[in-house]
């Protein structure tokens, strides 16, 4: 949903190539499968004019094990720096495809930009917590922290701990006992307490989206029920796993996977409400590509949403005979400014532009628009939302100009909707 990592591609120049791959290796072929779907992607690249150079890098990372089980896709965008973006998206195309042109293809990026979320995992156990964050801006390791209290061990009923503590028999052993308890019990108090200051510390550094915690359930409780309401409010407690190797295999990693999807589609819920709001007051959402346009070529739109077909359709190209791809096969005008879209070759000559225009996939065009003015990029489900030709936005704000939306179900554009 978040844009950053993708907006330095705008305005950098060109050519790129940018990859759409089915990363899923299987367990009879292995990396041979991988390898095939390269290969044809690497041939089809090379007839567009994408020199050994770039080729290079790209088949480096192409053929690089993204260490994600199961059916997944890759997006690769790079130039003749090396690799710019390499993102694993959780939809393996059914076709693979490599475009060799001066603008990124910036749709796949959005897909990955949709499915990334920027998570903390917390592994805790009575004596400390290793922390690892994941997603954009993620951590090459995790880091520990020691709690301080190292006095974390009862003794048995009656054991020998508390006995060897004094000669009062069993009722000494059973003081003594007591005493070790009492001391524990405290230590995993003020250990709980240290754990959730460090994840709070973490949280105010880092920014994380969600907090995963899990671990020692006695432990997991205690840390959550101390932090501060807003770090809190993040957390989500996942059961299972721990601190040490093989915390993450098996049906731990499942349900860690659950809860991030569970995360995703509040996320995407909260767009799409907004868009929905929107276009029942009439007023705060448009749909459908002229008026994105319109409301993108002035810097109004808060988020883009685009449908799953749209989305997830691979089959962009761009060509010597122009542009096409999906969105009924539509396709815009743009510039060099991120926010020079339009319809037509004409309106972006009349705003000014004479340099620098070019003819693009229509949902190319408006990711690039959209990056360029820090717009979230949502990916709306089949029947979650009505969009007129697969597109719409929330909006920044609104003018006697903006476009003024009336219910698609009421007008000529109904058949339109997706």
């Amino acid at each position: 949903m978040k844009t950053d990592w993708i907006k330095p591609l705008i305005g950098r120049p060109g050519p790129f190539a940018t990859v759409y791959l089915d990363a899923t290796r299987s367990v009879e072929a292995g990396d041979k499968d991988v390898i095939g779907r390269w290969k044809a992607v690497r041939r089809t690249l090379a007839q567009q004019g994408a020199p050994d150079g770039v080729l290079d890098a790209v088949e480096d990372a192409a053929l690089r094990p993204s260490r994600k089980p199961g059916a997944h896709g890759r997006v690769i965008i790079a130039d003749g720096d090396g690799v710019l973006v390499d993102k694993a998206l959780r939809t393996a195309p059914a076709v693979a495809t490599g475009v060799w042109h001066r603008v990124p293809a910036l749709l796949q990026a959005a897909l990955a930009a949709d499915e990334e979320v920027t998570a903390l995992k917390v592994a805790v156990d009575r004596t400390g917590a290793d922390l690892v964050l994941v997603g954009p801006g993620g951590w090459d390791a995790p880091r520990t922290f020691e709690a301080p209290h190292d006095d974390v061990s009862k003794v048995d009923v009656g054991g020998s701990r508390g006995a060897a503590s004094g000669s009062g028999g069993a009722g000494g052993g059973d003081r003594g006992g007591s005493a070790a308890e009492a001391r524990a019990e405290d230590s995993w108090a003020r250990n709980a307490d240290a754990i959730a200051r460090e994840v709070e510390r973490t949280v105010a550094a880092a920014r994380p989206e969600i907090v995963l915690l899990f671990g020692d359930v006695r432990t997991v409780r205690a840390v959550h029920g101390s932090l501060v309401r807003p770090v809190a409010e993040l957390t989500v407690e996942v059961s299972g796993g721990g601190r040490g190797a093989g915390v993450h295999e098996g049906a731990f990693a499942e349900r860690l996977e659950g809860a991030l999807d569970s995360y995703r589609e509040r996320r995407r819920e909260v767009v799409l409400s907004e868009l929905r709001q929107g276009q029942g007051r009439e007023q705060g959402a448009v749909t459908g590509v002229d008026d994105v346009v319109a409301v993108l070529a002035r810097g109004q739109v808060k988020a883009l949403v685009l449908s799953e077909d749209v989305g997830y359709d691979g089959t962009l190209v761009v060509g010597s005979e122009g542009a096409r791809g999906p969105l009924n096969g539509r396709t815009l005008w743009i510039g060099p400014d991120p926010l020079a879209v339009a319809t037509s070759r004409a309106t972006l000559e009349d705003a000014g532009y004479s340099d620098g225009l070019e003819e693009l996939p229509a949902a190319i065009a408006l990711v690039r628009a959209a990056v360029g003015q820090d717009a979230v990029l949502t990916i709306a489900p089949e029947g979650s939302a009505e969009l007129i030709e697969g597109v719409g936005a929330t909006l920044r704000w609104s003018d006697g100009s903006t476009p003024h939306e009336v219910a698609a179900t009421m007008s000529h554009d109904a058949h339109l909707l997706r």
